[in-house]
């Protein structure tokens, strides 16, 4: 699937489709059956409303499952790190009119975040790779 076609389709999730969804990215590999995508809603609706729209989620492409016994375990089938890209790429479209540098200076910025030498160290050398690369 391209990139372009895994943005279109994840943007044309519902919230409650998103919601499921990163429920199923946060449980990892493991895949999550509907309880445990439940527990990790904030305001989650009924067992059998989890249910349908993890089922929808399988419909869309986003999901697939494998039985385990008498339960589904459901899990996504994009990798976390082309839906981590999808995701950052809209939120840097969405709240910094495109601008990476400006996503960085206000991650950087956060009030709540240390940010370790050792990490600042690491930064630095993405951004002279990517400025070797032209980026």
């Amino acid at each position: 699937m391209a990139k372009g076609s895994t943005a279109r389709q994840l943007a044309k999730l519902s919230r409650r489709e998103r919601e499921c969804l990163d429920a199923l990215f946060q449980r990892g590999a493991a895949g999550g059956t509907v309880n445990d995508v439940m527990q990790a809603l904030a305001d989650p609706p009924s067992y059998s409303a989890v249910r349908a729209t993890l089922n929808m989620l399988v419909e869309k492409g986003q999901a697939t499952y494998r039985q385990d016994g008498p339960r589904y375990v459901y899990v996504p089938t994009i990798p976390a790190d082309t839906a981590r890209t999808v995701a950052v790429r809209h939120l840097v479209q969405t709240f910094f009119n495109g601008s990476a540098e400006d996503a960085m200076v206000a991650l950087l910025q956060l009030s709540d975040t240390k940010t370790s030498r050792e990490a600042l160290d690491r930064l630095t050398r993405k951004v002279q790779a990517a400025r070797k690369e032209g980026r």
